[in-house]
């Protein structure tokens, strides 16, 4: 007779959960209280919404310090792994959630707030996410990856526009297919090295000394595929602009910046290790997948009518540019990927909801686009304070000094420079260089154009602000304007992280 295995609770370190389980109870407790008593104002939800992301920032500040006292932790059969990796994005994933939700304190009209569901659905998706970045485990990744999908599918098509659905159905089709590229390349992973850990398979592959670099190669390729899928890397990238032009503004300026974090911790998971074996041809492919989608998606966004999906363009642009610290693999450049995807955030974000204050719910009947450059002419006489803090964002975007993402891309820059990569820094800031065409190009229009009158005698440009809207548009600009009083405290904050990581 076999005698029952005794597993001490404490072994479990069960507190590793805590950060994530916070949302998902959150997201129980909407459904359970929605089931019981309908029709409650949404600015109850907003309010638990907050509550439980709060309740996780503080669960995050006290994995922090554990993690500076104890060093990387690891938890429940060592599934989770607490590290300054995880530790990190998981502050973006939530503070940029805390920024987002109160944008759903708007006018009635916008259809998804409507619904609790929403609510419960983003905090399920934040739970996937932070899941998916506190884990080397390739099942788990998986499970929160499509976790935090599902969710966001179903989030997009509450959007209730044409197309809105049809975004969501695109956003689908094309992650359906990115999961099954995944769970090849994880199969394929687990072949040859018996584990789906990826420290372990890490290790497996180099005392083979990489015997089977053939079906590595098929899994790398498989994986690459399927991350740059989730971060619209070329030729990946197919999805994006139009599933951010059927999304509302807020939340395609919120898809630009959380799921991509998430993306971009398990690629440095999984492909430094590769990069650090001198392994010649996937340094060659990263390189080309880096230009390439810098380069191709600037040169799209050149030629956008609309300042959304310009922005959708730019955005893919951003994550190329950001894609090199993945190349490079040094702590600097892993520390600048960082700094660089906070400063994002604010901008970014920043940008979008901008968009969201001008969104009509039909469009008028010369109108192609909800957000055309022309709706923007002259803005500077109808809505100048709007113009100006456009303007900023763009100013930011476009990396002029002494604006947030200046600072971003330099220390990028500067790390690609640091590490031998002189060409490929070179292209960095030519990109930089060309993306500034089309900021300007907004700003031109609303400083130097006529405002577009329609039919009625009304200017196209509609502000629909309201205060928490104005609220996270003033910390979006605080942060943009001041963000060079913070970027060495951040830097240090994140080095730190970073560095007893071992990235």
């Amino acid at each position: 007779m076999l005698s029952p295995i005794n597993i001490p609770v404490e072994s479990l370190n069960l507190m590793t959960l805590a950060p994530m389980l916070i949302p998902i109870i959150g997201a129980l407790l909407i459904l359970v209280v929605d089931l019981f008593k309908g029709g409650l104002h949404k600015s109850l939800y907003v309010v638990l919404s907050l509550l439980f992301l709060g309740m996780d920032f503080i669960a995050l500040v006290d994995s922090s310090e554990i993690f500076t006292q104890s060093g990387v932790t690891m938890g429940v059969f060592d599934l989770m792994l607490i590290d300054g990796l995880a530790i990190l994005s998981q502050f973006i994933i939530v503070l940029a959630s805390m920024l987002f939700i109160p944008l759903a304190l708007t006018h009635k009209r916008f259809h998804e707030f409507s619904y609790p569901e929403f609510f419960a659905l983003f905090l399920f998706m934040i739970g996937g996410f932070q899941f998916m970045v506190s884990s080397d485990n390739l099942i788990l990744i998986f499970v929160g990856l499509e976790t935090s999908s599902l969710a966001l599918y179903t989030m997009i098509a509450m959007h209730n526009r044409d197309k809105s659905f049809e975004a969501a159905v695109k956003y689908f089709t094309m992650g359906a297919l990115a999961a099954g590229f995944y769970s090849f390349g994880a199969m394929v992973f687990y072949a040859l090295t018996g584990s789906v850990e990826i420290n372990k398979i890490a290790l497996v592959l180099a005392n083979n000394n990489y015997a089977d670099i053939g079906y590595v190669l098929v899994a790398v390729v498989f994986m690459l595929a399927s991350f740059g899928f989730k971060l619209s890397l070329v030729p990946f990238h197919t999805w994006a602009p139009d599933v951010y032009e059927g999304s509302s503004a807020a939340m395609a300026g919120y898809m630009s910046i959380v799921p991509k974090i998430a993306a971009f911790v398990v690629t440095m998971r999984l492909f430094e290790f590769l990069v650090h074996s001198d392994i010649v041809w996937l340094e060659v492919i990263l390189y080309i997948f880096v230009v390439v989608t810098m380069t191709i998606s600037n040169l799209w966004a050149l030629v956008q009518t609309d300042v959304k999906r310009m922005l959708a363009y730019s955005s893919i642009s951003h994550a190329g540019f950001v894609m090199a610290a993945i190349l490079i693999g040094t702590t600097q450049a892993n520390t600048a990927l960082f700094l660089y995807w906070v400063l994002f955030s604010f901008v970014n974000l920043g940008s979008f909801s901008m968009l969201w204050i001008s969104r009509q719910k039909h469009l008028r009947e010369h109108q192609m686009s909800d957000h055309s450059f022309d709706k923007f002419a002259g803005m500077i006489k109808t809505a100048p304070i709007s113009a100006l803090i456009m303007a900023l964002f763009m100013l930011s975007l476009a990396g002029i000094p002494p604006f947030a993402l200046f600072w971003g891309k330099l220390y990028m820059i500067s790390s690609a420079v640091t590490s031998g990569y002189t060409i490929l820094a070179l292209i960095m800031a030519l990109n930089s260089a060309i993306a500034g065409y089309y900021y300007l190009k907004l700003i031109v229009y609303m400083f130097m154009k006529e405002p577009v009158i329609d039919n009625d005698g009304g200017q196209l440009y509609v502000a629909n602000a309201t205060k928490p809207l104005n609220t996270i548009i003033g910390i979006a600009v605080l942060g943009t304007i001041f963000a060079f009083l913070a970027v060495n405290p951040l830097l240090e904050f994140i080095s730190a992280f970073v560095y007893n990581s071992g990235y």
